[in-house]
């Protein structure tokens, strides 16, 4: 895929790595879709961030868990720019709950998470889809997470989650070729907003302990998985099904 002139939409792109995605496909030329649920103020820098950066934005306010959100994001897309070229589905959620602790989720902790991370990322693969046959092509991009490969992260939820959403990729690939090609990226500890408040005080000596663990010796940054990302819908013309994992190795386990 030429970036230059392509439309993207990136869901959940009003910090981290939904905003890293947004800026890094905005310098190539793209024309990008930011979507937000409630932090318009975020999503409005990024936006101007991304006309800075070289491309064009527009701030479309959705709820990937609601399938009519999706649509209306899909379609606000094509009304403005007239084809959609990619998606990178970034919108999540979590609830941190250690793992051990199996009381410390219930059944609308999945249900909340999975509307998210799994539900939400099939109805806006399904609301862009037929744009991209129409056109002949089309690379979407699902962004998850080492916790479904590892089973590790901040909730048993959460890697379920994100185990699904591989899983997801993988079926999808298959359906959607050869017009739509379907990868995901699988970050590690990535240095955000989102993980600093979701672990608190314990930020500090998780982020130490990563770091001396993993072969790399450090943690994630936003734009690194959005350099993996762009590599997904730019340059893999012929990748589909993969799960890249974004890690500094710590999927390879603790050397003995």
């Amino acid at each position: 895929m030429i970036l230059k002139d392509a439309v993207c939409i990136v869901t959940g792109s009003a910090a981290g790595i939904g905003a890293a995605c947004a800026q890094r496909l905005a310098s190539k030329g793209a024309r990008v879709a930011i979507n937000y649920t409630k932090s318009e103020k975020e999503a409005r820098e990024v936006a101007a961030a991304c006309e800075s950066a070289g491309g064009q934005a527009i701030l479309v306010q959705a709820d990937v868990s609601s399938d009519a959100d999706c649509r209306r994001l899909a379609q606000a897309v094509l009304d403005k720019w007239g084809r959609i070229d990619g998606l990178v589905n970034n919108a999540g959620t979590t609830k941190f709950a250690p793992h051990e602790n199996l009381d410390a989720l219930d059944a609308a902790d999945f249900q909340r998470i999975f509307g998210v991370n799994v539900i939400g990322s099939f109805q806006m693969i399904r609301a862009v889809a037929p744009a991209m046959r129409r056109q002949g092509a089309g690379a979407i991009v699902n962004v998850s997470s080492i916790a479904g490969i590892t089973g590790m992260g901040s909730s048993v939820a959460y890697a379920a989650s994100k185990g699904a959403l591989n899983t997801m990729t993988l079926s999808l690939a298959r359906a959607l070729g050869p017009a739509i090609r379907v990868n995901a990226v699988c970050p590690g500890f990535v240095e955000t907003r989102w993980l600093t408040g979701g672990l608190g005080p314990e930020y500090e000596a998780k982020k130490r302990n990563y770091e001396a663990i993993t072969p790399l010796k450090a943690v994630v940054m936003p734009e690194e998985v959005a350099d993996a990302v762009v590599w997904l819908l730019e340059g893999a013309s012929k990748v589909t099904g993969e799960l890249i994992t974004v890690d500094s190795g710590v999927h390879l386990g603790v050397a003995r």
